[in-house]
């Protein structure tokens, strides 16, 4: 009778075991207040007992590796393993040289990194050569070629026999086949960097040879998460959403850089879960209300669904926040369960960091509600506007999507014209265009709508001058595309 009990006990534990989670602040993550008011809320989250949080080093882990020591203890780490070499003791250089390696991938990505990478790779390729790994010599060598092809080695360092053997490998590479490799990003214009190299900027295409690359995309402090990209076959097509990756950032704690569309941090928030793989994601926001007190609050969202579950928060004020108030809060999003000392907020309930003053004084006449400058039939049309406008864009974001599923079919599983019953992987392509074409479908359709209802509430709107404004709208097999234009 015991084995039964055991396993109803596991089971019963199973089902209240907590979700795991990751805490996120979203704001200005240079924001010592912000960072430090998360920390907090962290630190009492993981107080509780039976709480499967990730830590922040595990998420800068995953997303933002880290090398262990500076830039300048890698590069003595290099030297004292040619130090190691020059005494022939190679298998010990050679140990040393791939921890160099390893490291060196955790560097930010630029020239400095990628000098330091070439001369590990070099110094590898000398180590392999002395110790009889011509193979393995080469390879390391062709770590750098494949990238910089017009790299020479320095006479005053390499033997002739090795700046042959260079060269020659050199001619070789120049023959083999080559990949196209094409790389766009949601922000144009974003760096592409290979193996921590500069090859331009995006859009891009390249010529290289197949095998294992580490891409990352930056523009200005936005930074991609590094991904080890397999480049193979014909082409290799890669889109980055950067706007995304380069929101997320892993010190001085997890955040999400904030914008104006709270909605867009909250989608974010969503994919940054799927991408960490948790359950969870608890978001932090410091508010500011126009005029008094500060507020800390806390969203927490579902990643499988994609739903935002509870929100609340208290009033602040200074680094700390109250301990009553934040362990009350801790306890309202793990549970649910409202909170004496916490504003717990629904669909019904405007945000009282949000709340602003009447818009229209007492004793105002009728005639002064309805020509004042608060229009609200006037809001209402830059909403469905707005609306209108995003659904148009995620449409083209769909097409975008979709380009490489159709580039794929049609290269490689279209037969006289359609596809055979028996192609299994064409038959799943073909599906996944069917449910693309039907989301632009729908996303132009709906965005046509919006357009259209947001214009006639603009005309309706009550002002004494109503000013002039156009909205156009056009949609073809090539694309679409919306046009706003007047005086706001």
């Amino acid at each position: 009778m015991k084995a039964p009990i055991i396993l109803a006990l596991l089971l019963s534990s199973a089902a209240h075991a907590a979700p795991r989670r990751v805490v996120v602040a979203s704001g200005d993550c240079k924001d010592a207040e912000l960072s430090a008011q998360t920390k907090s809320f962290y630190g009492a989250l993981a107080a509780r007992p039976g709480e499967n949080l990730l830590t922040a080093a595990d998420f800068s882990e995953r997303l933002f590796p880290q090398p262990s020591g500076s830039f300048e203890d890698i590069q003595r780490q290099l030297e004292a393993a040619q130090g190691q070499f020059y005494e022939a003791r190679y298998a010990k250089a050679g140990q040393a040289i791939d921890e160099v390696l390893r490291q060196v991938a955790r560097l930010p990505v630029g020239e400095a990194r990628w000098k330091l990478y070439v001369d590990a790779q070099f110094l590898q390729a000398l180590n392999h050569r002395a110790m009889g790994k011509v193979k393995e010599s080469d390879d390391a060598f062709r770590n750098v070629l494949r990238l910089d092809a017009q790299y020479t080695l320095d006479p005053d360092y390499y033997p002739p026999s090795t700046r042959q053997a260079f060269d020659k490998l050199r001619r070789e590479l120049a023959k083999a086949k080559k990949v196209k490799l094409s790389v766009k990003s949601t922000l144009p214009a974003s760096e592409v960097f290979l193996d921590g190299r500069s090859m331009g900027q995006t859009p891009l295409t390249l010529e290289v040879l197949a095998g294992g690359y580490e891409l990352t995309l930056k523009k200005g402090d936005a930074v991609s998460f590094p991904r080890q990209l397999p480049v193979q076959g014909e082409e290799t097509p890669v889109l980055v959403d950067l706007a995304y990756e380069g929101s997320v950032t892993a010190t001085p704690f997890p955040c999400l850089a904030s914008s104006t569309d709270g909605e867009q941090v909250l989608s974010h928030a969503v994919r940054l879960g799927g991408t960490l793989g948790v359950e969870e994601v608890i978001v932090v926001k410091l508010e500011r209300a126009s005029s008094g007190p500060k507020w800390l609050a806390a969203t927490v969202l579902n990643v499988e669904g994609g739903q935002k579950l509870r929100e609340g928060g208290f009033k602040t004020q200074g680094l700390d926040a109250p301990t009553e108030s934040l362990m009350a809060l801790v306890d309202y999003v793990t549970t649910g369960k409202p909170q004496p000392s916490v504003v717990v907020l629904n669909s019904n309930t405007e945000p009282p960091w949000e709340k602003s003053p009447a818009l229209v004084p007492e004793g105002m006449s009728t005639a002064q509600r309805t020509s004042g400058p608060v229009r609200p039939l006037r809001v209402a049309s830059y909403v469905t506007l707005g609306a209108g406008v995003a659904a148009l864009a995620g449409a083209g974001v769909v097409r975008l999507a979709a380009e490489s599923d159709y580039t794929e079919l049609m290269k490689n599983h279209i037969t006289e014209g359609k596809v055979d019953a028996n192609d299994a992987a064409g038959m799943a392509l073909l599906r996944r265009l069917e449910q693309k074409g039907n989301a632009i479908t729908g996303l132009l359709i709906g965005s046509g709508a919006a357009l259209a209802t947001g214009t006639v509430l603009f005309f309706l709107s009550p002002s004494d001058e109503p000013p002039p404004v156009s909205v156009g709208v056009t949609a073809g097999p090539e694309g679409a595309g919306a046009s706003l234009s007047g005086t706001f």
